[in-house]
């Protein structure tokens, strides 16, 4: 017993460490096209880590629900379409809002849709857990930027 003699914390090297780690990704869109096209995107920005694509708002929610208790599965980013078949955008946001206080870590949820609708933009905007809304496509620079920002 006794090996460890002292244990020195360096606030700088840990926070260093922290903004080193990659970005998980949450990917909710409809079209596999763009999912696909918006994977690799992100990919190349070099700054994510695991993205996990779904096609439906209900698959999505369950995901997370499914790993609230599990931070380091959850992602730091949802990258969100509004216009989607059976359940949209707006209701992923329905459903997760209830649960957004029992998540243990900030999620910056960003609205993407082709959608150059004001009303769109205004409502997306009066929602506090929506970080932006961005217009497609989304080019390498903006999701880097975007990458970026949430690591400070």
């Amino acid at each position: 017993m006794g090996f460890i003699k002292k244990i020195v914390v360096y606030p700088d090297v840990i926070l260093l460490l922290m903004k080193d780690q990659k970005s998980s990704i949450l990917l909710v869109d409809d079209d596999l096209v763009y999912r696909y096209a918006a994977t690799k995107t992100i990919k190349a920005t070099g700054l994510a880590g695991k993205i996990e694509e779904y096609s439906n708002v209900t698959d999505a929610l369950n995901f997370i629900k499914a790993n609230i208790s599990n931070p380091e599965t959850l992602p730091d980013v949802i990258f969100l379409d509004i216009n989607m078949p059976a359940m949209d955008g707006w209701e992923f946001i329905d459903g997760f809002n209830p649960i957004a206080s029992s998540v243990p870590k900030k999620i910056y949820i960003y609205i993407v849709s082709s959608s150059i609708d004001k009303s769109d933009i205004s409502r997306a905007r009066e929602i506090d857990i929506v970080t932006d809304y961005l217009i497609k496509p989304v080019f390498k620079e903006r999701f880097a930027e975007i990458l970026r920002s949430i690591r400070l």
